[in-house]
């Protein structure tokens, strides 16, 4: 497999390397693969993904699942199944295909437009049916609704076949000479043809009337371009219901919006070869126009070329897989190529294992296609006196210069420039000088943030690889390289405080720990100088000088302990005497509180008590209004809890509450009064 980089775009060549023969044994083949490395890595991703001499058209069915494509020599047709990573099945014909188009979703409705004016059916078993068109034909398209099939080629004519009928319907006239290329848009299906005059006629199959006509040809001609003949149409493909690409035979691409005459962009290819192969790429909104010599991919919108590929044989057709970043291409060779462009999109599901492939070589970096050949330009090539190579097989053309062999190169340098080991001599003392540079404390790449510590691990770090170097060991991470650090010298929320309390008293354990650390340092080195000159000193002197230091260390780190207490003291005394004398002179003034409407001051006790319970937890709160009643937690069936609360009322709801029970006991005991004075009426009218 090999790796190519255009634009930082990686692309990786599955098809490449040699293809062993079939009639190998696989004893053979095993002993190949030991003894050739290119044989050994190479990656056979579809078996027997070829043709015998040349293949011409290549596509891919609706569902996914195979891979069809038309060739010589003898004509004939391959169908290759993706889940099997095999061939399906091979179909001999009785002359060269045109194009074809699949009808189906898989591979069981074929039509084929041949060279003989043949146009040939197959189904799943095999061949179908077979008729002729009247003239010529160049390229064919199938409308849905209609089951038509329209035909272009060497006629004014557009010749419709039914296929629910089974019988030519009335051909459409135009006034173009000839017709190369057409296409049906999938969303309104409007049929668009290429003419030989460099235009685009647009027919709507409801009416069978022409709609509109796009000059391409006088629209391709820019300022840059030279053209010494009329433009063709020769690539036509639709985007959606409103964007048609159209690929002239000069190598122009032209973006159209059907609303408009004018193109929104043209793409110069820049060879003079006619435009082979147009497809879309919606995830990054990319255009793939191919010629038969480079595929470049460009977006659509600006018209930057987003990468491109140059195989090393003529292209006859691109075929770019669904939804994924495959590549795949028919060339004037019998091995197809198979590309993986993994910005593009994933690999497909029945190749999935070609991501977890790509990104181990992203890991592990290995040689690309140009790591034996050398760029040069004219300037370089003047100066070696290889000049007169341009345009032999030596030099191949690219971009702003050439690639040659990479042997050829030293070999030409060599004689023209015998002083070359005295300038690989002076670049390697520069870069021995630029290594002991780097290895220095820069203090103007100090960060803004904890400038002191910063620098303070510069030297630790220093001295600490000065051991590592000795020893031969690993080099620790910098924490300041490091990105879980980054902040802490970004942040300045993160700026020491020098005055704070704990740092004054954690400061001269840190400091005398870094002599500490410097003292060890120099007892080390001087312990490996005294082994290099090879004299012996008497046993534990080194334990005894190390002993009574630290032991003087210890009492000097208590008596700067005690010292910064003593200060840390003395300050706080001074901040309470400035607060008393600020206390002193401010007076005491009066505060007014306004009171809300409805509502009765009591005492400044309820909001101490409303404080109190704020500051209680929940359980302790929901306890209390337990008591009060005016919470009541009861348990369910599930098991859970349910929990109502009473709304406290307020003052004035209270006092209209009395209000109105007085009022209803007023009401009561004047209907009895009533109600008793009539049943005395009555008894005094019975007596009477």
């Amino acid at each position: 497999m090999q790796v190519s980089s255009l634009n930082e775009v990686k692309i990786y060549s599955l098809s490449a390397g040699r293809s062993l023969p079939e009639w190998l044994s696989d004893r053979k083949k095993r002993a190949l693969q030991k003894k050739d490395v290119d044989i050994r890595r190479r990656i056979e991703l579809i078996q027997d993904f070829e043709m015998p001499t040349v293949s011409t058209k290549i596509k891919v069915s609706r569902d996914g699942q195979y891979i069809m494509a038309v060739g010589t020599y003898k004509p004939r047709i391959r169908c290759f199944d993706t889940y099997q990573l095999s061939q399906k099945f091979e179909r001999c014909l009785d002359s060269e295909v045109v194009t074809f188009e699949i009808l189906s979703d898989d591979y069981s409705k074929i039509v084929f437009l041949q060279c003989g004016r043949f146009v040939e059916f197959h189904s799943q078993h095999g061949h179908y049916y077979r008729t002729r068109i009247p003239k010529f034909g160049r390229d064919f398209s199938y409308h849905y609704p209609s089951c038509d099939l329209y035909f272009v080629g060497a006629s004014s004519e557009v010749y419709r076949l039914n296929l629910e009928q089974g019988r030519f319907l009335n051909s459409l006239q135009t006034d173009a000479s000839e017709s190369n290329v057409c296409d049906i848009n999938p969303v309104h299906f409007l049929f668009a043809m290429g003419t030989a005059e460099g235009r685009v006629e647009c027919w709507d199959p409801r009416t069978r009337n022409r709609v509109g006509v796009l000059d391409c040809a006088l629209s391709s001609v820019t300022a840059d371009t030279e053209i010494e003949g009329l433009p063709s149409i020769s690539a036509l493909k639709f985007d959606g219901a409103l964007n048609m690409a159209v690929g002239t035979s000069t190598g122009q691409v032209l973006l159209y919006d059907l609303r408009s005459s004018n193109p929104l962009i043209v793409k110069d290819h820049h060879y003079g070869l006619p435009i082979k192969s147009i497809q879309f790429q919606h995830q990054l909104d990319l255009i793939i126009s191919a010629d038969s010599r480079i595929i470049k991919m460009w977006n659509k919108d600006t018209g930057k070329i987003f990468t491109s590929m140059e195989p090393e044989y003529d292209i006859n057709d691109v075929c770019l897989y669904p939804n994924s970043g495959m590549l795949m291409t028919a060339n004037e060779a019998p091995k197809m190529n198979i590309y993986y462009i993994p910005v593009l999109g994933p690999a497909p599901k029945w190749c999935s294992f070609l991501d977890n492939l790509t990104e181990e070589l992203e890991e592990n970096p290995e040689s690309t296609v140009y790591d034996d050949y050398k760029f040069v330009t004219r300037k370089d090539l003047e100066n070696l006196g290889l000049a007169h190579l341009i345009g032999s097989s030596l030099l191949r053309a690219y971009m702003h210069g050439f690639f040659m062999d990479i042997r050829l190169y030293h070999k030409a340098k060599m004689m023209a420039n015998p002083f070359a080991y005295e300038e690989y001599r002076r670049e390697k003392i520069r870069q021995k000088i630029e290594e002991t540079r780097a290895q220095r404390v820069q203090l103007k790449k100090l960060p803004k943030v904890n400038k002191e510590l910063a620098l303070k691990l510069i030297e630790e770090e220093g001295e600490e690889q000065q051991v590592t170097r000795k020893r031969k060991q690993e080099n620790l991470p910098s924490l300041l390289k490091d990105d879980r650090f980054k902040v802490m010298f970004e942040n300045p929320d993160f700026q020491v405080d020098e005055q704070s309390e704990e740092f004054r008293l954690l400061n001269p354990l840190v400091s005398k720990i870094s002599e500490k650390r410097k003292r060890k340092l120099k007892i080390l080195e001087e312990l490996e100088a005294q082994e290099q000159e090879e004299e012996e000193e008497p046993e534990g002197k080194a334990s005894d000088a190390e002993s009574s230091e630290s032991s003087d260390d210890e009492k000097g780190w208590v008596e700067e302990v005690r010292k910064q207490r003593k200060l840390l003291r003395q300050e706080e005394k001074v901040k309470r005497q400035e607060r008393l004398k600020e206390d002193q002179q401010t007076l005491l003034k009066p505060q007014f509180f306004e009171i809300k409407e409805g509502e009765e001051f009591r005492s400044f006790k309820d909001s101490a008590k409303k404080q109190k319970l704020m500051k209680k937890t929940l359980g302790d709160r929901l306890k209390l209004e337990e008591k009060l009643g005016t919470l009541n937690v009861s348990d369910t069936t599930v098991g859970s809890k349910q929990a109502t609360f009473k709304l406290k009322k307020s003052e004035q709801q209270k006092r209209q509450q009395e209000a109105e029970k007085q009022h209803r006991q007023e009401r009561k005991t004047l209907r009895r009064s009533a109600s008793h004075l009539r049943s005395k009426r009555g008894r005094g009218r019975l007596f009477h």
